[in-house]
């Protein structure tokens, strides 16, 4: 995802949990998975390792795609791979 900015919201829980503009870069760039949450707004997830000692845990932002550039809604990580991450088809 090229051409998108990143709302207030966003930049304060990103800063509030850890989160660096890198990182959310880093997913933008290239997600492990785009899933559709409702029309016009999408969750882009990766895997992650996180801490010591090591963990996997998912790192999702939230991207309204309906308007141009595309607005980053909120980005956070979370443990709970099953509820979110989809099985490849």
């Amino acid at each position: 995802m090229p051409n998108y900015v990143v709302t207030e919201h966003a930049l304060f829980e990103m800063k509030r949990r850890g989160l660096s503009e890198e990182t959310l870069r880093q997913v933008l760039s290239s997600p492990d998975q785009r899933i559709d949450v409702r029309p016009g707004r999408v969750a882009l997830q990766s895997r992650v390792a996180v801490g010591v000692p090591v963990r996997l845990q998912l790192l999702r932002v939230v991207v309204d795609i309906d308007r141009e550039p595309a607005e980053v809604v909120t980005a956070y990580r979370t443990s709970k791979m099953l509820k979110y991450w989809r099985p490849e088809s």
